[in-house]
């Protein structure tokens, strides 16, 4: 297939790929789609399920699995298309959309990961407030500015256009009939990377050094004290450290794939305009790729790092969790 008019309209060409080459990106990135979506069903379905797992940390990782397995149903596969084949089949009005709920849910993603590092850092580093802090408004805001926030940016940005402003020729020449291409200008491209990543980014990293600097002083602290009658150590406390630490560890562990996952995308987000938009075709679907791929990550992290998962996740498979009392089972005996 050489071009795109086969099945519309179009100025654009198709690349010139060959059958193998077809297939193999197909299943690649048809793979990536299932295991996100099912990955991160496999989340909110536990999380949903069990009473045990109605924690503030959990409710947010929640939203987060929430975020992810919309990127897997309604972001994927359009996109998988768009990459093989260098053709958009679904018109103009969806590409605005397509592009509006693609930049959503990579800004949500981060917005939550960024509150997950703040819910960590009072349950390390205040953990007599946590609770007070951590309230249930509380995460409710988390929640509404995670979802809100990118959803206000996201489609006015890209339904006002005000986007392309300066950049109108690079606009007519990339985005031809038949392709959906979201471009940014130097203004806008800089300043959507600094607010869907680098910022938080940063900010989450100077959260992360400092919780493991204060959780290695209290583990220090509580591996050397001991109880003054018997002399035996505090084991009870010095376990909830390690649990917490576990978990701390486990969450930076998903902000740090997120950040490897997305940072050469929102790099060339940011110079490409200043290159007069030279990356190539190739090299932006690599990029953008990786991003997605972090989606289909994070519930891999949960079933290799977290107990409870790898329990809930048999319960369900089983099914289990269809018996009567089954939300009551404690998936996280022995954490």
């Amino acid at each position: 297939m050489n071009s795109c008019s086969h099945f519309l309209n179009s100025t654009c060409s198709s690349k010139n790929r060959s059958l193998s080459s077809y297939l193999a990106l197909y299943m690649v990135m048809s793979g990536a789609m299932v295991l996100t979506v099912l990955g991160n069903l496999m989340v909110i379905i536990s999380v949903s399920h069990f009473k045990q797992l109605h924690t503030p940390t959990n409710a947010l990782i929640l939203s987060l699995a929430t975020a992810d397995f919309l990127v897997g149903l309604m972001v994927m596969p359009y996109s998988m298309v768009r990459s093989v084949t260098s053709c958009w089949y679904f018109g103009d009005l969806f590409c605005k959309l397509h592009s509006c709920f693609d930049m959503m849910l990579c800004t949500s993603s981060i917005f939550h990961l960024f509150f997950i590092s703040v819910d960590r850092y009072y349950a390390i580093c205040h953990p007599l407030h946590y609770y007070k802090k951590m309230s249930v408004p509380m995460i409710q805001t988390f929640l509404f500015v995670s979802w809100s926030g990118p959803c206000l940016y996201s489609f006015g940005l890209i339904l006002s256009d005000i986007h392309t402003e300066g950049i109108y020729h690079y606009v007519v020449t990339l985005s031809c009939t038949g392709l959906c291409t979201l471009v940014l200008n130097k203004l806008w491209g800089t300043i959507s990377s600094l607010i869907c990543f680098f910022i938080p980014g940063i900010l989450m990293i100077g959260i992360y050094i400092h919780i493991f600097s204060i959780a290695r002083k209290q583990a220090k602290s509580i591996s050397n004290h001991t109880y003054p009658l018997s002399g035996k150590k505090t084991t009870c406390n010095k376990k909830h450290m390690n649990m917490e630490n576990k978990a701390a560890r486990t969450l930076s562990l998903v902000m740090g794939v997120f950040i490897l996952c997305w940072m050469p995308f929102f790099t060339i987000t940011v110079i490409d305009p200043f290159m007069n938009f030279s990356t190539s075709e190739d090299l932006y679907n690599i990029v953008l790729w990786l991003g997605y791929f972090n989606s289909t990550l994070n519930p891999i992290i949960y079933a290799l790092f977290y107990p409870w998962f790898k329990k809930s996740f048999d319960y369900i498979v089983t099914g289990a969790i269809f018996h009567q009392g089954s939300s009551s089972i404690h998936v996280m005996t022995g954490v």
